[in-house]
């Protein structure tokens, strides 16, 4: 089984951790609708679905690649013309 990229699994956190902080901060301020009042009403949902997308890539950009050496493709010989 391949090993899963490092930045994969970063971006899978932050979307997960980011998708449960939005949820437990809109639970907390659900009685408080002027927090989003100043946008119409078919904004919403697409400004707040930005905040886990901005913190996975985020994520993703700043984790380290994990080398995979089996995918080097081989080194090709050439042989020298001959006159």
């Amino acid at each position: 089984m391949a090993q899963i990229e490092t930045k994969v699994k970063a971006a899978t956190v932050a979307a997960y951790l980011g998708s449960t902080a939005l949820l437990a901060d809109l639970t907390a301020v659900q009685n408080q609708p002027g927090l989003v009042s100043w946008m119409p009403g078919w904004l919403a949902p697409f400004v707040l679905s930005l905040i886990p997308t901005a913190i996975t890539a985020v994520a993703g950009y700043q984790a380290r690649h994990t080398p995979r050496p089996d995918l080097i493709p081989p080194v090709a010989t050439v042989k020298p013309l001959e006159p």
